[in-house]
This record gives structure tokens, sequence and C-alpha cells, in this order.
């Protein structure tokens, strides 16, 4: 047997599948595509989560668009977390240009352009649907992971959270638990310390400054109402195409602790909002995260571990997530030991640095007889890419140098107008419009502190009112007394007048 039967007998054991599959291209040896191999996913293993890796300009976009379109064309619904907004022409018709049609006949796979339904999300002022989330329904724990703090801390933030369940003060927003803070170290300082405990200010002091900070990376646009629910991912059209929900998030990199904020606040609602799946024949909902070590970059030991937990947990609830980096090593090593498909396109060695690190890459894939892989990393071309993945049996498929099938929809971003146009068209823009900001923890310690405040007025007031009385009544009692002493004065002196005159 010649070295590439050999090649296609064992692509094609490796990435045949009895159930449904996407097909992302043919395998390549000696830098040939071979049309006979094909490189197919199954489904059913999609929900163990992936990492798309590689060097800026290798096509890692137009990759996850290829696997997104086949999602959609399964009624599989996607989100897209789109950091360079470079992802939204999906919603558009392709062009059978003639690169395109050079490299499907290559493949010998169909090209047929196509749209595909979207929805644009936003965590910010643009136009979109509102993405926001309450104070509440994140939880002591995890607002507190979130801003990174310390047991004794973190203890405080419980308090908060207790109180305000207690006495039934809605936490909604920032500016809800910034009063609280101000109201447990001032005016209900007496209150707290009876039923909870001392509260340190210092503590106090440090939880409002880390609050503020990510205020300022834009939580207060995020927090409130009306909070998204996440089952809005899940929508599929009258096609039976599901939906791909592209978050733009061009206006946040420089705004790490908001979006990390984001993405565990989604994962963790998404984890306990939905329900157990076992072993499915397709996922429920496939999650994109580009530029992935934004997550990781600032976050806190605490936070990452959250992030890991989720990451292994909710993939029995059908849920996939696959990150997108230029470096693998940009990905945790807990996490990257979770994922099952890996795509891998071409790394740059420039630096010593940069040979280490695709070294590293080389050892995460598995060994191969066709390829010498540290090597075959810095030759592959644009839309090629090491692909492995798992089998149904749950086993790594092998390591496949990878000529991708290119994009149906636009390999460009939508217009201005074509923007407004989808929005314009779109329920959930209309259901997430408005910013609700109903009466909760703000309003009601505003009105409880107001109330104290004058009722402590009407008992001044009637502390001096009373005062004033009891003066006035001992100034009258004074007089009488007075007068009743000279009156008497006055008998005892006629009286002793009288008795002299008489004994005369």
């Amino acid at each position: 047997m010649s070295q590439q039967e050999q090649f296609i007998s064992t692509i094609k054991e490796g990435y045949t599948s009895k159930g449904k599959s996407l097909v992302l291209g043919v395998a390549m040896l000696n830098g040939k595509a071979i049309s006979d191999a094909a490189v197919a996913v199954p489904l059913k293993t999609l929900n163990r989560h992936g990492l798309i890796a590689g060097a800026t300009g290798t096509g890692k976009t137009k990759t996850i668009q290829v696997l997104s379109e086949q999602l959609s064309g399964f009624g599989i619904p996607v989100l897209m977390m789109d950091i360079k907004g470079d992802f939204s022409g999906i919603a558009m018709k392709g062009e059978e240009k003639s690169f395109i049609t050079e490299r499907h006949t290559k493949i010998n796979i169909p090209f047929e352009p196509k749209a595909y339904p979207v929805e644009l999300l936003t965590l910010s002022e643009q136009e979109g649907v509102r993405l926001r989330a309450t104070i509440s329904e994140f939880g002591p724990v995890l607002f507190s992971r979130i801003l990174d703090l310390n047991d004794t801390q973190s203890g405080v933030v419980s308090i908060i959270f207790k109180f305000c369940d207690d006495q039934k003060m809605p936490l909604l927003d920032l500016k809800d638990i910034k009063k609280m803070i101000h109201y447990i170290t001032a005016e209900g300082k007496a209150e707290i310390e009876a039923t909870y405990g001392k509260i340190s200010t210092a503590t106090t002091g440090t939880i409002l400054r880390k609050i503020i900070e990510l205020e300022q990376q834009g939580g207060d646009v995020f927090f409130g109402e009306t909070s998204f629910d996440v089952h809005d991912l899940m929508r599929i059209d009258e096609q039976g195409k599901g939906y791909i929900n592209i978050l733009r998030l061009t206006d946040i990199q420089d705004k790490p602790k908001l979006f990390s904020t984001f993405m565990l606040s989604l994962l963790a609602e998404i984890y306990y909002s939905m329900p157990e799946k076992g072993d499915a024949e397709q996922p429920e909902l496939i999650i994109f995260i580009d530029e992935a070590h934004l997550i990781f970059k600032e976050a806190s030991k605490a936070l990452l571990e959250q992030i890991e937990t989720i990451v292994k947990l909710i993939r029995s609830k059908g849920i996939g997530i696959y990150f997108i980096t230029q470096n693998p090593m940009d990905v945790p090593a807990g996490i990257l030991a979770q994922l099952g498909l890996k795509v891998q396109h071409a790394l740059r060695a420039f630096t010593a640095n940069d040979r280490q690190a695709i070294k590293q890459t080389a050892d995460n894939y598995p060994s191969s007889d066709f390829y010498k892989t540290d090597e075959v990393l810095t030759s592959l071309g644009i839309g090629e890419a090491f692909v492995t993945a798992l089998s149904e049996k749950g086993t790594p498929t092998p390591l496949a140098a990878t000529m991708l099938r290119a994009p149906e929809s636009r390999m460009d971003i939508l217009s201005p107008e074509e923007i407004v146009s989808i929005n314009a068209s779109s329920k959930l823009v209309k259901k997430y419009a408005e910013s609700i900001d109903r009466e909760s923890a703000f309003e009601l310690l505003a009105k409880r502190i107001s109330e104290a405040e004058e009722a402590t007025t009407v008992q001044t007031k009637n502390s001096d009112e009373d005062k004033k009385t009891t003066a006035k009544a001992d100034s009258g009692m004074s007089k009488s007394v007075i007068k009743a002493v000279t009156s008497a004065s006055f008998i005892r002196g006629a009286f002793g007048i009288i008795m002299k005159l008489l004994k005369k």
C-alpha cells in the first residue's frame, strides 16, 4: 500500500461517523489536498468544546464562519463574541469568486452562496439587542469573584445580599450596591451591627473602589434591567436554521473586566437554567469566544477556577464553548485539557520565543506518521489548519493538515445600512430596548434615610416645644409661688400687729 493510500485509509477511519457531521474540508499530504480524505466532525461531540488558534491573518475568522454556517444549517444556534467586528457578513450571501471556485474544485465540495439568520447583540450603547443582568442574578459569590475580593471582603458582600434579601430590597444595578455600602457604614451601621456583626470601614472602602473600577469599564451599562433571557439565544427561524447571535464587542477591547464579567455571568446563567442533556445527538448551543486571551489576561485565580469549573460542567447541558486566540498557550492548561476539537492555523517563527511556543504547541497534538508537526505549523497557508477532534466513541481523531472549505456567506462586514435593517426587523431589539429603573435598594434606602431624617426633625421639634412649654409652666408656677409667699407674709405681719394692740 502506498503512503497516499495509507493516509486516505487513516483519515477515513478516523473521520467517518454514523451520525451527522460538519465537513471542514479535506486532509492534505505533502502540501496537496486529497479529495477522498474528508475531514468531518461528529455533531454529537461538539459539546466537548474546542480551540481555534493561529497567527493573525491565517484564517481563524473564516473557520468560525464555516463552522457557524453548518451549525445553523443543522438547526443549532450560535453565539459569537466578535471582538474585531469582522464576522457580521454571515448575514448576507457570499460571492462565488475565482479563488473560491479553485479551492472547492480541489477539495471536491460543492459551493452554494447562502445567508444565515443573525441577531446583533451589544453590551454597550451600540445599536442592537441590549444585554443586561442584575446584581442579584450574580449572587454574592460570583459578584465577589468578579471583583477579586478576599474572604473578609466577600463576607461583607454576603451580608449586603442577605440584608437586602431580608428587607426585600432588590439589588439591580451598581448604584444599588454602592448605596448599600454607604448605608451600612453610616445611617444603618447600628442596625447592621446589631443583627450581622461589626463591619470595618476599611473593608467597605476597598469593595467600593473595586466596584468603581468595574463601573469605569462599562459595568454601569451592563448591570440593570431588562435582564437578558439566555433562552433567546436558542432560537430557530422559519426555515429551521439556528440563529447566529453576534455579540459586537469592538468597543470593549480595553475593558477586559467587563468582558470576563459578562462571559462568566452568561455561562453561569446558561448552566443553571438549562436542563441536563446527557449524550445528545447534537448540541443545544455553540459559543465562540474570540480573542479569548482577554478573558484570562487579567482574571484572578478565583475567577479562572470559576471559569474552569463551568467549562467542565456546562457540556452536560449540551453547550459547547470554543476559544479563539493566536497561541494555544494563551488558554490555561486546566481549560486546554477540556477541549475536544482543535483547529490550529499557522504560527510564525520570528523569534526564539516563537520557536519555543511552536514546539510546545506541536506537543499538544497527537503524533503523526505523516507530518513533522512543528515544521508544518509554520508552512500552512491561509485557510489551512491542523485539525484533530473526537470521534463518536470519544477517542482523538488522527492529526490532519486540512484545506478548509470557504464560507458560503459574505467574507466581509455588513454596511451601516444593513446593520440598521437587521436591527429594525429584530423582535429582540424591541424586547430589550427599554432600560427599566424600578424601585430597588437605592430608592428604598433613600426613602428609609429620608423618613429617618424627617422623624429625627419631628422629634427634635417636639422636644424643643416640650422644653418651651415646660419653661413657660415653670415660669407661671414661680410667679404663683412668689404671689402665694408674698400673701402669706402679709397675713402673718397683719396678725402680729393685731396681737400687739390687744396686749396693750
